[in-house]
């Protein structure tokens, strides 16, 4: 009887000391692989970070500065009294890296003051770098109507186009983003601020629709428009607004103040039958609440949106869900 518990005991101490060496045995090997994989992101980490030196080190050839005027781009900015933002605007725009020139759209029945004439002179010229000088004009304007800001202008000396309004700030990394952008397409209009359309199903057969504001392009996740408050396009359009845009189109723009940027939407997308392209961007709203915020404002959109169409005689926008992020601001991407 002692014998047998002797065996037992041992039997039991055998096991005891097998199942010690076999946890010790997992251990070392989990502590080996987790060495190995520390080891592994080390290495991958310093490589990445000496590839990122060697590359952030080096001027990226489409991020360079470029000679020809024309591979520049020239700001349009709508304003209408205020003097204030318009100064804040162009001191800020003055310093991206490739804007050519800035044409301001004034249509207010006074010229522009001496006082405002001289500041922005002087803030373009503190800008200019190596040589760089800004050119500003005033694109004076007798008639007072939103049309005004995609007349036709013949000394304009780039084919790339800015539009953007004075109350309305990004940062000039990611304007040249955005004209980077542009430029792989630019018979379409890029831009920061989507909006969409979408068939009304509750009215007609196909062919009423409803204008939908940024919760409607964050909700579906697309859009069919970028705004000209802030969008690129190439200078042909002038042309084509001023000259091919059905006059009816333009007559409703004047009379109801609203609008033109609809009608330029319409008329990029009947061109090229393509989306545009929505930049991501961070914007800054620097003037009072617009239009935008009265009561009945997405009626009359969607109104614009449908006496549009049928000008038309089609729905020329056509709706998309790609977006153009710059990866080198993103955390993820």
């Amino acid at each position: 009887m002692r014998g047998s518990c002797f065996l037992n005991r041992r039997t039991e101490l055998r096991f005891r000391a097998l199942a010690i060496s076999t946890v010790k045995s997992v251990t070392v090997k989990i502590k080996l692989l987790l060495c190995c994989c520390i080891a592994l992101t080390l290495l991958v980490f310093c490589v990445t970070s000496f590839t990122f030196v060697l590359w952030t080190n080096q001027t990226p050839p489409a991020l360079r500065p470029f000679t020809d005027s024309r591979k520049g781009y020239s700001i349009i900015m709508n304003t209408w009294k205020r003097y204030d933002l318009l100064k804040q605007s162009i001191k800020h725009y003055s310093s991206c890296p490739r804007l050519e020139s800035v044409h301001i759209v004034w249509s207010e029945p006074d010229p522009p003051s001496d006082v405002l004439l001289n500041f922005l002179h002087h803030v373009l010229k503190l800008k200019s770098k190596d040589g760089r000088q800004v050119k500003l004009k005033f694109d004076i304007n007798k008639e007072d109507s939103l049309n005004n800001r995609f007349k036709e202008i013949e000394d304009l000396e780039t084919d790339a186009v800015f539009s953007i309004d004075d109350d309305v700030i990004f940062p000039c990394s990611s304007v040249e983003f955005a004209f980077d952008v542009w430029q792989s397409a630019p018979d379409t209009m890029v831009g920061f601020v989507p909006r969409v359309h979408w068939v009304d199903s509750l009215k007609g057969e196909g062919n009423k629709f409803v204008y939908g504001g940024w919760w409607s392009v964050w909700w579906t996740g697309t859009y069919s428009m970028v705004l000209s408050k802030a969008a690129f396009f190439h200078r042909k359009y002038f042309t084509l607004y001023t000259n091919e845009m059905p006059t009816a189109i333009r007559e409703y723009v004047t009379k109801n103040r609203n609008c033109e940027d609809i009608a330029m939407s319409f008329l990029v997308a009947n061109a090229t039958d393509a989306p545009p392209i929505w930049v991501k961007g961070k914007i800054f709203e620097i003037g009072s609440t617009g239009i935008s915020s009265l009561g009945g404002h997405s009626e009359r959109r969607t109104e614009c949106v449908n006496i549009f169409a049928a000008t038309f005689g089609r729905m020329p926008l056509v709706s998309t869900s790609v977006k153009a992020v710059d990866s080198r601001d993103s955390w993820f991407w």
